[in-house]
């Protein structure tokens, strides 16, 4: 791994390591919107909005006293604050938030900000691509969410991966993770990195949402996406590994991964000594 973890200057704020406003969540999905909320903490970002459903919220705030809580209605006045705004995990594909969605990413594309879009946004964005997309957009699918994308069948996707990856990043003008044993990771440019780190604990639910937030932590803290991306899958899968290594493959669960992020940091600042 290339990849540096961003600096922490001793004079410092929240301000000083970036605010992320997660758009997730839905009635019957709260992990989700809390998954990808505290990851983007515990990877070092300083400040992270959560904006959802009223259910989602209450729920997620009843356990979660880190996390600043914006009711959806209120969520495009409020998109001006953020350094990071990443949009999906858990969102549902009802057809108002369909609507929502497309309003939002059409707000966000005339910023510079960065945008990361995973899960249910993926979706809603397969039926129809946006008229305009972000500058500087991450999306994250898995195999299934890419041949939604790509109008493609999935086997041609798990044969040529690099190649679908590449065409992922042209189509949306973005850098592209494609989550797989080996995560493809593709930046606008159709510069390649291949992940090596992770195993069969990463495969629960909730585990792609801790990677959305993630990534979205890095980018935060000043990291390009192509940059986040690639440090943010290699973090996630050392958090697997470790994770697994106490808790065995079989009994890691998406939670877990929360308490581990730690130690796949101090494990990287110490093969960077």
């Amino acid at each position: 791994m290339d990849c540096k973890l961003p600096e922490r200057p001793e004079f410092s704020n929240k301000g000083t390591f970036g605010k992320v406003l997660n758009i997730a969540g839905s009635e019957y999905y709260t992990g989700a919107a809390y998954l990808s909320s505290i990851s983007a903490l515990k990877i070092g970002c300083g400040y992270v909005a959560l904006s959802s459903c009223p259910k989602a919220l209450s729920t997620v705030a009843s356990i979660s006293p880190d996390i600043v809580y914006i009711p959806i209605s209120d969520v495009k006045n409020s998109l001006e604050k953020f350094d990071v705004v990443s949009i999906g995990c858990g969102l549902s594909v009802e057809p108002g938030t369909a609507i929502l969605f497309k309003s939002l990413i059409s707000d966000l594309s005339l910023t510079s900000k960065t945008i990361l879009i995973d899960a249910d946004g993926l979706n809603i964005m397969a039926k129809k691509k946006p008229a305009r997309l972000p500058k500087n957009l991450i999306i994250t699918p898995h195999p299934m969410e890419a041949s939604r994308l790509l109008k493609t069948d999935v086997e041609k996707i798990l044969e040529k991966p690099v190649d679908y990856a590449k065409k992922l990043s042209e189509k949306y003008s973005c850098t592209t993770v494609l989550k797989l044993h080996s995560t493809v990771v593709c930046s606008k440019d159709m510069e390649i990195y291949i992940n090596d780190t992770g195993n069969s604990a990463l495969s629960k639910a909730g585990a792609g949402d801790v990677l959305t937030g993630i990534i979205s932590g890095l980018c935060a803290q000043g990291m390009t996406p192509f940059e986040a991306a690639k440090l943010g899958v290699y973090l996630h899968g050392r958090t697997g590994e470790i994770a697994s290594s106490m808790l065995t493959e079989y009994s890691v669960l998406a939670s877990d991964l929360l308490k581990y992020i730690p130690l796949a940091i101090i494990d990287l600042m110490a093969k960077s000594e």
